[in-house]
Parts: structure tokens; C-alpha cells; sequence
């Protein structure tokens, strides 16, 4: 369910119904608190969310979104979703409202958050309130340009003054600690989040207290309040709970938790263990009685158009068995604080998994399927990267940590540095790994996109924050000097680990509120990045086959290519291109003759252009000049690598292969001798029937370079789309990405 929202809010002081005027959707930047007197606010107990006979409503519709009712009957049901748009689309200066398909407007509240290069939307949080959702109906919502409403009178106090309560407890080596909301909202400026007559949310931090007020050295409280002040008691409460302090030694603590809300327990565990660098949430709602029972279904051909996610192919939309197999690996002993979901726990577990690729499999069968048991999925492991030892909160800024000054700039989390300096690194207490110790361990050679797509369709801080805390963490697990002091190079890990860790840094770039005091620096580090492999390898020697060859300062060393590999690092860049990082456009067209010269190239055939691993190095360690040659040292010889990566003889019943025509029957006679299993004529090398296979990982890198105009991209996509033995990608979309 994506959840939040409620009707406008009333004039202070105003007890009566909400005026057409007070609930039209205001825009806001989500720019830094302003200050002002707390004032009372009753809330209302309705709304009035319509109003057709005006002109909201009537302008240009951008796209839709479908609600669908999940529980029984439900009126004045607020909600709250993101929504990406296209450059262009949406002015800052512009509103929407929702057309029913009765007719109806429904007012709508939208707090814009990221905007495009020339100043229109690119992201923003969307808020209304729906009349009535009949149990069992889905109701699409049109959304259409409309007039902005005023600033709205809503403080943090005027909550606290209708009646919310809550607190944290906590009780660990024996002695107990709390936090109050009511204190973390008023004692210092919140973040205000939201802003309008249908939303207000506020984001506040709070230490953990003792009986005598002294503060846990390592525990911290957050909650997130989002108020829906035009109906009664209609506000969601998140609670965080976290062990992410950058610059004090760390470990991990066992203790008993308990929620409260309006006076009543909502959530309580005994003995959990939360581990170091690592935090949890629980959401709630103040009237849990009314909690809004919504799975909000954007529209997903307008969502890939915009760029924000791939093109994925919307002919593989998850079958049924698929998503009830999704809904199955959810259990109460993988869900909840400290828990990951369907996630692999050890990062650095081989072969092929859902939670790689550009995104989950389980978050495209999302966007492919919009259905609730996918969504569900995606959100709990986007709950669960909280679990990782790898989040390191600034003390200092109260943000995610960021490397670009003298004092940061030598930041390494690897536990070989640990007592390096001059700046205190990341260090467990006494040294004692033990203290350290987790189930969970971060690798960003196998790292999944948990939160990027999360915080895109609901606008949570929560998931912005995590996306954020990976994007931190993922450059500085080396010396500093490879990082670049504090510039969030890649360049020296695992090529796989560079794909995905550019993949993190592009979205986080991307998504970042631009008022947020690290969107500069996100954009900064994508620079950085871009640079460093423009000069290394587009201006620099780049060698004529397109292949990652380990050059360039810092770079990690490559003795043989990992086509797979290969092709994830050559896609991360068609990625940044397409959510607009133009600096990686030349890095693209080098990188994506690698991928297309496979498949084209004459010297080469295409057949074993997905093999998991090929020699690229002649004998004077100096690549190889054409992909004749690269084909006879791979498959010239007396042996090669088979489906199961088994080196075989090269000459089976007396033929070389070598010397067999590509694609032809007589080759796949040879190469089903060579497997054991029968073997159709144009099939793939590399498990070409798995939607894990070396050629599905080849795919995305394709289709960037088919998007791009890269010479000959276009005939290797023929040759790809024609071969035989496809992969079913319904239970796992993730690498099934077309050109657009």
C-alpha cells in the first residue's frame, strides 16, 4: 500500500468544513523549515475534495494512476505517491488536479522535489483525497494540469496540540531510554518535508534519554509525521530507530523496544538485535481504524517513457504463478526490523539472483505487473537495507556523510585501515570485531538497487536516506587515495562493482531533492566518475576492441575479460545517459563496441559472444587489435570454454570449431556433442536459455547501444533478437531491457 494523505486543512481556528479554496494542491521545493508561532488547529472530521464546476482540472492530462481499494468500503481516503515526469512535462509554476471517470476533481497537492536541467519537474510528491473507494474497486485518477493553492498555516506544534502523542522506549544493558515525539518536533526546526492544504510532514531527530537525561552514545530516534489535517486523526507516524554515528566506534546492541502512539503500544520486540552502522522503521497511524487500505498503480509506460527506469519489455509481465511465488517469500521471520526480505544476506553469494540488475527482479515485475504482492516485496527489502553494517550518519550535519573536505576526504570503512588517520575511521569498540559481528555483509560486486525505485513511487524520506547512505558508502571500502580523497572514484573495484555503483551513484544524482544539501555533491561525484573514464579511456589509449582493459590510475587490474561484467559497466553508462548525464555518452560509444563488435563483427561469432570469460591480452599483454584475433585466441585453440564454463576439446568427431559456420546447424550439432544436450542451430554460448545467462546480461548493453546510435548497433540488436533459445523473463525481467 502506498498510503498518506488527507483532505485540506481549515483556517485556524475554523472547526467547520474545508472550503474548496483551502484544498488546492500547493508546489513546494521542500526547501528548509521556516520559523513561525505555533498556532491551534482543530482538525475536521470531512472533506471537500471537489469541485468540477471551476476550471482545475481542465488542462493538459500528463499521465494517470490507478487506486486500488485493498480492504472494505472506505470514504475521504487520503493518499500520498511520486511521480516522475518527463523533461519538459510539468512547470514548477503548474498543479495538478484528478479527473474520475465520473467526472469528478479531485483536488490535488504536489511538493515539487527534483527538477530537470531546464527547470521543469522531474520529480515531485503528489497528495489528495479520494471521496469514497467502494471495497474491491480500482478508480483511475487522470492527472491533469490545474492552479496551486496558498502556503498552508500547519506548524508541528498545531499537531501536537489536536492530541498526538509518541515515544520510543528502549531498554538495553539494563537501563531504559526514551524519546519523545512531542520533543523531537519542538525542541529544534524539523525538517519539513511537505507543505499544503492536504499534506504537512515533518522529519525530527531525537536523542535516547535516560531516567536523568543522559543521552545513548550510540542509539538515536527519528520520526517522520505525515498529517493529514483536514480529517480527523488522520496522520501516519514513522518510527526510526538507528546505530549510524560516523566518527565514534561502533557495535552492535540487544535490547527490548517498544512503540507507542496516542497512548497505546503499536509495536514491541524483546531481544533484538540491531547491528552496528545499521537502522530500522516501523510505520503507523494514529487512528489505525482508519488507515487507509491503497495499492496506488502508476502508470508504467508512462514511468519507463520518462527515463527514470529502463525500457523494459512490458511483454513480460509476471504471470500469475510468478507474483503468488513472490508473495510466498515473504515470511513473519524475513520481515520487520532487521530483516532483509527475499534479499541475500551475503552480498558476495555467486550466480544468478533477483536482487541484481539494473533493479530487482521483483521491482520490475512491479512495474510490469503493478500488482500489491510485488510491491510488497520491493518494500520490504527496501526496509531491509537499513540492516547493513554501511550507513554512516554525519554527527556534525545530521545527513549522510560526505567525503569532499579535508577533514572526510580520508574516510575508508575497510578494516585493514582502521587505525589509520588522520581522521578517526569507522572502527568497531575495542577493535573487537565480534562486536561487529552481522549476518548481513555489503559487497558492491553483487549490490542490488533496494531503495532508488521505493522513494521514487512513494516520496519517502526513509528511502531517500537509503539510497543516499549507499551511495556514500559505496566508493570508500579501499585507501582513500583510490577513491580519489574524498571524490567517490569506483575505479578500483571489481568491474561488475563499478557497474552497479555508478548505476547507485546516477539514480541518487537523479532523484536527490535539489534543494537537499547533498544533491551538489551527488552530481559533483558523477562528474568526478565521468571524467576519470572519459580521460582514461575515450581521450586517453583506448584500445579498438571497447574492452575494460584495467588502465588508468587506481583502476582494478583485468588479466582476462569478463564479458558479463563487461557488458553491466558498458549498460551503466547508457543508464546515466538516459537520466541525463551527458558526460557519459562518449564513454558509451567506445564502451559499446565491445558488445557490438561480438555481435557483428565478421571475424567474430556472435554465437560465443556471451562466454563467460575471454583472453583479450596477446602475448606482449597489449589488446588485441581486432575481434579476429580476440576469436582465434578464444576459440582457435585446442580447447574452449563450454555452457558450464568446462574447458572442452576444440575438435569434436573430427571438426575444428572454430572452422564451422556461425549460427549454422552443423555448429550446434558440434557444440550439443560437446554439452551433452541437444543444442538448436543460433543458439547462444552462455546459458542463453536462463533469464540469468551471460547472453541476458548482454542484452541491456545492446539495447544503450542501439539508443544511442552507435554504428552497428542496430544489425547486433537483429542478430540478437533473431537468435533462438530466449529466456522467459516473466519471473525475472530485470536485464529484460529494449532499446528505446
Amino acid at each position: 500500500m502506498l498510503a498518506a494523505c488527507g483532505g485540506g486543512s481549515a483556517d485556524v481556528g475554523d472547526t467547520g468544513n474545508v472550503t474548496t479554496a483551502g484544498i488546492i494542491g500547493r508546489v513546494t521545493t521542500g526547501s528548509a523549515p521556516t520559523t513561525s508561532n505555533p498556532t491551534q488547529l482543530t482538525p475536521v472530521t470531512s472533506s471537500t475534495p471537489t469541485q468540477p464546476s471551476d476550471s482545475v482540472g481542465t488542462g493538459t492530462v500528463l499521465t494517470d494512476v490507478r487506486l486500488e481499494n485493498t480492504g472494505a468500503a472506505q470514504t475521504n481516503v487520503p493518499f500520498t505517491f511520486g511521480q516522475v515526469f518527463a523533461a519538459g512535462a510539468l512547470k514548477p509554476t503548474e498543479g495538478l488536479a484528478a479527473k474520475l471517470a465520473d467526472g469528478t476533481v479531485v483536488r490535488l497537492q504536489t511538493d515539487v522535489k527534483a527538477t530537470h536541467a531546464d527547470g521543469s519537474v522531474r520529480h515531485a510528491i503528489i497528495s489528495g483525497v479520494l471521496p469514497s473507494l467502494a471495497a474491491g474497486q480500482t478508480q483511475k485518477l487522470q492527472l491533469a494540469k490545474s492552479t496551486i493553492a496558498a502556503a498552508s498555516a500547519v506548524t508541528p506544534q498545531s499537531l501536537i496540540n489536536a492530541g498526538l502523542s509518541g515515544k520510543i522506549t528502549v531498554k538495553v544493558d539494563g537501563v531504559q531510554y526514551t524519546a519523545s515525539l512531542a520533543d523531537a518536533l519542538t525542541k529544534k526546526a524539523p525538517i519539513t518535508w511537505l507543505s499544503g492544504n492536504v499534506a504537512n510532514e515533518w522529519i525530527a531527530s531525537a536523542p535516547l534519554v535516560d531516567a536523568k537525561g543522559n543521552a545513548h552514545q550510540w542509539l538515536a530516534a527519528r520520526f517522520d509525521v505525515r498529517w493529514y489535517s483536514g480529517l480527523s486523526k488522520q496522520a501516519r507516524v514513522e518510527f526510526v530507530l538507528e546505530n549510524d554515528k560516523t566518527f565514534i566506534s561502533n557495535r552492535k546492541f540487544t535490547y527490548d523496544v517498544d512503540l507507542e502512539l496516542g497512548g497505546k503500544s503499536v509495536y514491541s520486540k524483546t531481544a533484538l538485535t540491531h547491528y552496528n552502522r545499521a537502522r530500522w522503521h516501523q510505520y503507523t497511524w494514529w487512528d489505525a481504524s482508519r488507515q487507509p487500505s491503497v495499492n496506488v498503480q502508476l502508470n508504467t509506460t508512462y514511468l519507463i517513457a520518462s527515463k527514470a527506469v529502463p525500457n523494459y519489455d512490458q511483454s513480460f509481465a509476471p504471470s500469475e504463478e510468478n507474483l503468488a511465488g513472490l508473495a510466498q517469500s515473504l515470511t513473519p521471520s524475513n520481515t520487520g526490523p532487521m530483516t532483509i526480505g527475499p534479499a541475500v544476506a551475503y552480498m558476495g553469494t555467486t550466480g544468478g539472483r533477483g536482487d541484481i540488475g539494473s533493479l530487482p527482479s521483483w521491482s520490475v515485475m512491479w512495474l510490469l505487473s503493478m500488482d500489491k504482492r510485488a510491491r510488497d516485496v520491493m518494500m520490504a527489502t527496501a526496509d531491509g537495507s537499513g540492516a547493513w553494517s554501511m550507513h554512516l550518519r554525519d554527527e556534525n550535519t545530521d545527513y549522510p556523510v560526505r567525503t569532499d573536505n579535508d577533514k572526510n576526504s580520508r574516510i575508508s570503512t575497510h578494516g585493514n585501515l582502521a587505525s589509520t588517520g588522520p581522521l578517526a575511521v569507522p572502527r568497531c569498540v575495542n577493535n573487537d570485531y565480534n562486536l561487529c559481528s552481522s549476518p548481513f555483509v555489503s559487497d558492491t560486486a553483487h549490490q542490488p538497487s533496494f531503495a532508488y525505485l521505493p522513494y521514487m513511487v512513494t516520496g519517502d524520506y526513509f528511502y531517500l536516506e537509503e539510497l543516499q547512505f549507499w551511495a556514500v558508502a559505496n566508493p570508500l571500502d579501499t585507501d582513500p587515495g583510490n577513491h580519489g580523497y574524498g571524490q567517490g572514484l569506483v575505479r578500483w573495484q571489481q568491474l561488475r562493482g563499478q557497474a552497479w555503483s555508478l548505476r547507485t551513484l546516477g539514480q541518487v544524482a537523479y532523484i536527490t531533492p535539489d534543494a537537499h544539501p547533498l544533491k551538489s555533491y551527488f552530481n559533483k561525484q558523477v562528474d568526478n566518475n565521468l571524467n576519470y573514464y572519459n580521460t582514461t579511456y575515450v581521450v586517453g589509449n583506448p584500445n579498438k576492441l571497447g574492452v575494460y582493459d584495467g588502465s588508468g590510475a587506481n583502476a582494478f587490474p583485468a588479466d582476462t575479460s569478463a564479458p558479463w561484467q563487461d557488458d553491466f559497466f558498458t549498460w551503466s553508462f547508457g543508464y546515466l545517459a538516459e537520466l541525463g548525464f551527458d558526460k557519459a555518452l562518449p564513454i558509451l560509444k567506445w564502451k559499446s563496441q565491445y558488445a557490438v563488435g561480438r555481435m557483428t563483427d565478421p571475424g567474430f561469432c556472435w554465437v560465443a559472444a556471451a562466454s563467460y570469460n575471454l583472453k583479450y591480452l596477446d602475448s606482449n599483454n597489449k589488446v588485441f587489435g581486432s575481434f579476429a584475433d580476440l576469436y582465434k585466441a578464444n576459440y582457435g585453440g585446442d580447447s574452449i570454454l563450454n555452457d558450464d564454463i568446462v574447458g572442452v576439446s576444440a575438435i569434436q568427431q573430427g571438426k575444428r570449431f572454430s572452422n564451422l559456420a556461425c549460427g549454422s546447424q552443423e555448429q550446434a550439432n558440434w557444440l550439443g556433442s560437446a554439452n551433452g544436450y541437444a543444442w538448436e542451430a543460433g543458439r547462444m554460448i552462455g546459458y542463453a536459455g536462463s533469464a540469468y545467462g551471460y547472453p541476458a546480461n548482454l542484452q541491456p548493453a545492446l539495447a544503450a547501444a542501439v539508443s544511442t546510435g552507435v554504428p552497428n548497433a542496430a544489425k547486433a540488436w537483429a542478430v540478437f533478437s533473431n537468435r533462438s533459445a530466449k529466456p522467459d523473463y516473466r519471473g525475472a525481467p530485470q536485464w529484460a531491457v529494449n532499446p528505446r
